[in-house]
């Protein structure tokens, strides 16, 4: 019964009224930690994004050195390295003070916002469908910020126990390691690499990440007023589930970026992360208890709108990169141009010379051997 009512001691909801569910005075009142929270995503996403941008730079300047040398000895790229820890750093401080709900669609930021640092920094071109997703995702940041569950939870060590043993957790525990097991030997054992399995199982171990990082913040910032919170073993048990569950992310997130487009990567990990972070939100920390229908449904609508930004803003921009395989005899003297030959992919000479010769024939008629 003590867990019961401090459980019931930690919840805040919003009442009903005027400033429910808008950005009045009154819900300013009543969410000042919440827009903390989002501050730091927003700040933290943005940090993220020009770090990524700084990286591609660092790169980009690298493949143009005579010499090359291998980028992690480059002062720029550890600087992208170092800001995109400070990112990092937001992002985990922020699920201390704001739902889960809340912070994790707001993971749009950092592909919009990479998006338009390149386009005013490394002269990328800016086309109509990234001005219409940024336009999206910013929509959709707006009513993620206004319609998120107005719940305000002081995270205790005493309230995590509760949760890590509620029957709604542990049916929700059992299905994804159900899951995750046959993804994973379809994976292994069948050598099954689609890109919706390595993001799926990359989806799976987000859930445990965000519901860790949540407790072990919210424990932290709890410690500021009961030193005792980072005694208790719950403490150490989330913290290892946080750094187990990154590691393995961070290595199927790896393989699907190696095997497959990351105009594709990006838009669906986003997409399935959000929505397994949503889902673990509700199951663990019961975030929606209580909402209203429509103020639910906006909800769900933002993020719908950031998931169509984002596919937007992706799209098909690494194929705009991709350098032209041919051969342009403009540039060879005593050969007549004609256009610009591509190479067959299916004989051996790469390419034919305009006047119909095939250079893999000897003079006598032969081929010649290669």
């Amino acid at each position: 019964m003590a867990a019961l009512d401090e459980l019931s001691g930690n919840f805040t909801y919003g009442a009903p009224g005027a400033g429910n569910g808008s950005l009045s005075g009154a819900w300013y009142r009543r969410n000042q930690l919440h827009l903390f929270g989002v501050l730091l995503a927003i700040l933290g996403n943005l940090v993220i994004s020009i770090s990524l941008n700084i990286q591609k730079y660092s790169h980009l300047q690298l493949a143009h050195q005579e010499h090359p040398r291998p980028f992690f000895k480059s002062v720029l790229w550890w600087g992208g390295v170092l800001l995109m820890a400070m990112g990092e750093t937001g992002n985990f401080a922020a699920y201390g003070f704001a739902p889960i709900t809340l912070v994790a669609p707001l993971g749009c930021v950092s592909v919009t916002g990479s998006a338009f640092i390149s386009v005013m920094f490394l002269k990328e071109n800016l086309r109509a469908s990234d001005l219409l997703g940024m336009t999206l995702a910013f929509a959709g940041s707006y009513l993620l910020v206004n319609f998120a569950p107005n719940i305000t939870q002081a995270i205790s060590a005493r309230t995590i126990q509760y949760y890590f043993v509620s029957w709604q957790f542990l049916i929700y525990l059992i299905l994804e390691i159900f899951i995750f097991c046959i993804l994973l030997y379809f994976y292994k054992r069948k050598g099954i690499k689609h890109i919706m399995i390595l993001l799926t199982l990359v989806a799976l171990l987000a859930s445990l990440t965000v519901i860790s990082v949540k407790a072990v913040s919210g424990m932290i910032a709890f410690s500021v007023t009961d030193k005792m919170q980072l005694t208790y073993p719950i403490f150490y048990i989330m913290f290892i589930i946080m750094i187990a569950s990154c590691v393995f992310q961070v290595k199927f997130l790896h393989q699907a970026t190696k095997l497959y487009n990351t105009a594709v990567v990006v838009p669906v990990n986003h997409v399935f992360f959000t929505t397994s972070a949503i889902i673990a939100g509700i199951t663990f920390y019961k975030e929606f208890f209580g909402a209203a229908f429509l103020t639910t449904f906006i909800y769900f609508f933002g993020c719908f709108l950031s998931f169509l930004g984002v596919f937007l803003v992706t799209r098909n921009r690494e194929k705009e990169h991709l350098p032209q395989s041919y051969i342009d005899f403009g540039n060879i003297p005593g050969e007549r141009k004609l256009d610009k030959i591509q190479p067959d992919s299916n004989g051996l000479s790469y390419g034919t010379l305009p006047d119909g010769s095939d250079p893999t024939k000897s003079p006598s008629g032969g081929k010649k051997e290669v």
